[in-house]
């Protein structure tokens, strides 16, 4: 069981069986720890639950998921974000903003994101981990639009978590998300103890 210091979290916003299987797989490629109850489209547990899971887990950082299922609204992983977020318990290192289709979403301006191809690029990415056009700034999704009025550290875009035309693949060691993860953690310099 860890102290009673802050809790390192990187949340994903996706969390259909796909990015669980992913996003564990992204946990033990950087030593973390994966809350997988929190995986579901959309988000089945309570930002409250989420917490006690966390605080229950012996090493950092820990990774969760939350997903909107698509909601144009607040949903429930938007408000579990905002739960995690504001939470004086947590320091969130980090979100990897995920593309979705979802139409007429607020969406979230990103300064960078990682392609399908690995690359880094100064603006937004698409479902599929293409870039966006020059002169578009906002990653539409549907659990980024609250993140606007979050104090969030780092925001990297990224595409379908698992998929990416199979770049991003678990069964090939999630490459593509667990870039987007090494990214944040070295943005906050964070360091095992």
């Amino acid at each position: 069981m860890m102290s009673d210091k802050k809790r390192k979290v990187i949340i994903i916003t996706d969390g259909d069986e796909m990015a669980r299987k992913t996003v564990e797989r992204v946990a033990a490629n950087i030593g973390g720890c994966c809350i997988s109850a929190s995986a579901g489209n959309p988000t089945p547990i309570s930002g409250e639950k989420i917490l006690a899971l966390i605080k229950k887990t012996n090493t950092d950082p820990v990774l969760i998921m939350l997903d909107d299922k698509g909601c144009r609204q607040k949903g429930k992983g938007e408000r579990a974000l905002e739960f995690i977020v504001k939470h004086p318990d947590i320091e969130v290192l980090g979100v990897v903003a995920v593309a979705s289709n979802t139409k007429k979403c607020k969406g979230v301006e990103v300064e960078q994101s990682i392609t399908l191809e690995g690359k880094v690029i100064d603006r937004p990415v698409n479902k599929d981990g293409e870039p966006e056009p020059e002169g578009h700034h906002i990653l539409e999704g549907d659990t980024v639009s609250v993140l606007e009025s979050l104090k969030i550290p780092t925001i990297i875009g990224i595409g379908d978590i698992g998929k990416m035309h199979g770049r991003d693949k678990f069964e090939r060691g999630a490459r593509i998300t667990t870039q987007a993860v090494k990214y944040i953690l070295e943005r906050g310099g964070f360091v095992r103890e």
